[in-house]
């Protein structure tokens, strides 16, 4: 988890480790406070990947998936690490894992007008059950647990929304553990996959999912 300045010597400086294509990408951010931070922090990434390899951080060849999850390039490294990243507003938080699918989000809690219609649209009918079920003054909470907890299985998954949404449950009650509840007909402790939960920074929630392959094969059996 990093809370870096974004300032124009900064920013100028993580630009030199990133590749054409992401430079291309950064400039096509309209703001320029936006561009700075994916600037920073996609060279943030690089580095830590690149601590984790024995590597140059600007010698690395990222990928995107079908839907955009980013991977380092098949048979580019002997490792195969797996990694994820999210950001908001100014921070942002990374996961690695050593051949095990994983990903990450994180969000700023806030009270949204319209929190109540999107979890309506959103959450599966048992979430949206719970989140109604919360106090009022828990539900900021629970809304952005539920949505941080989605987004990270989905970003895991790496197949984006095409996934529906109300295929799987999670947890987001503020006394709840993390977990996944349910994917499609498995309960979560079959379903091949973990969560965890943390707060990165005051106001902040955030969630890992990472492949339980134990998990998978005893629920196939």
């Amino acid at each position: 988890m990093i809370r870096p300045a974004v300032d124009s010597d900064t920013v100028r400086a993580a630009a030199a480790v990133l590749s054409r294509s992401e430079r291309r990408r950064a400039d096509r951010l309209a703001l320029d406070r936006d561009r700075g931070r994916f600037i920073i922090m996609r060279a943030r990434l690089r580095q830590l990947l690149a601590g984790r390899l024995g590597a140059r951080p600007e010698s690395l060849e990222l990928v995107d998936g079908v839907h955009g999850k980013p991977a380092l390039a098949p048979g580019s490294t002997a490792v195969d690490l797996r990694f994820n990243a999210s950001y908001r507003d100014d921070l942002a938080a990374f996961a690695f894992s050593v051949g095990c699918e994983v990903g990450i989000d994180v969000e700023a809690v806030r009270a949204s007008a319209d929190a109540d219609d999107v979890a309506a649209r959103f959450f599966s009918p048992a979430e949206y059950e719970a989140y109604l079920g919360l106090d009022s003054r828990d539900r900021p909470l629970g809304f952005f647990q539920c949505w941080t907890r989605k987004e990270a299985f989905l970003k895991a998954l790496g197949d984006g929304l095409t996934y529906p949404l109300d295929r799987f449950d999670v947890s987001l009650g503020p006394a709840a553990p993390a977990a996944i509840l349910r994917v499609g007909s498995a309960p979560g402790h079959l379903c091949g996959w973990r969560m965890r939960s943390f707060v990165p920074a005051p106001g902040f929630v955030a969630a890992v999912v990472m492949e339980d392959r134990r998990a998978r094969i005893a629920g196939e059996r």
